[in-house]
C-alpha cells in the first residue's frame, strides 16, 4: 500500500511540474509583445500614439553631439529623429545605419512655456549672457511657436524624441 501511495505522489508531482512549466511558457508567450516599428518619415505624426512606450526606428546616424555625446540625430531621406541617452554614444556610429529602440518622449510647448522662455531670454540678455542678435533670434523663435499654435488652432505644440534603450547595426 505504501508503495502504491509513493508512486501516486511521484506521478502527481511529475504531472504538476509539467503542467506548471507549460503554464509558465504560455504566460511568457502572451507577454512577448513586438515593439512597433515607425518609419522616421512618419515619426512626428505617429509618435503621439506611443508616448512613454518603446518603438523602433531605422536610419543613418547623422550627428553625435560633441558636447556631451549623449544625443544623436538619426536621419533618412524622409525625416529625422533626435535620440537622447544617459550614457555617451560612440562617435564611431556616425554614418552607420542602425535600428534603434527607444521610448517616445513628448515635449509640449504651450503659452506658459513661451512665457517662461521669454522670461529666461530677457534675464539672460540683461545679465549679458546673450547679445542683441541672440536675444532677437530667441524672441523670433518664441513668436514662431505662438504663430504656429494660432495657425493650427491648438493650445500646444508637441515635439517628439526618443530616449535610448538599445540599437543594432543594419547591414
Amino acid at each position: 500500500m505504501k508503495k502504491i501511495a509513493f508512486f501516486l505522489v511521484l506521478i502527481l508531482s511529475i504531472v504538476s511540474c509539467k503542467t506548471e512549466n507549460k503554464k509558465a511558457e504560455e504566460v511568457l508567450e502572451t507577454k512577448t509583445i513586438e515593439t512597433p516599428i515607425l518609419a522616421i518619415g512618419e515619426f512626428d505624426t505617429k509618435a503621439g500614439n506611443y508616448i512613454n512606450k518603446e518603438v523602433t526606428v531605422q536610419g543613418i546616424v547623422d550627428h553625435v553631439c560633441k558636447h556631451g555625446g549623449k544625443k544623436i540625430l538619426l536621419v533618412t531621406d524622409n525625416g529625422s529623429v533626435h535620440i537622447t541617452s544617459e550614457e555617451r554614444f560612440d562617435e564611431a556610429l556616425m554614418g552607420n545605419e542602425i535600428a534603434l529602440t527607444g521610448i517616445v518622449v513628448e515635449e509640449r510647448i504651450d503659452e506658459s512655456t513661451c512665457l517662461q522662455m521669454e522670461e529666461d531670454n530677457i534675464k539672460s540678455h540683461s545679465e549679458g549672457s546673450s547679445n542683441k542678435e541672440q536675444f532677437e533670434a530667441k524672441t523670433a523663435h518664441i513668436q514662431q511657436y505662438r504663430d504656429q499654435m494660432k495657425t493650427n488652432n491648438v493650445d500646444h505644440i508637441s515635439n517628439y524624441s526618443l530616449k535610448y534603450v538599445d540599437h543594432t547595426n543594419v547591414e
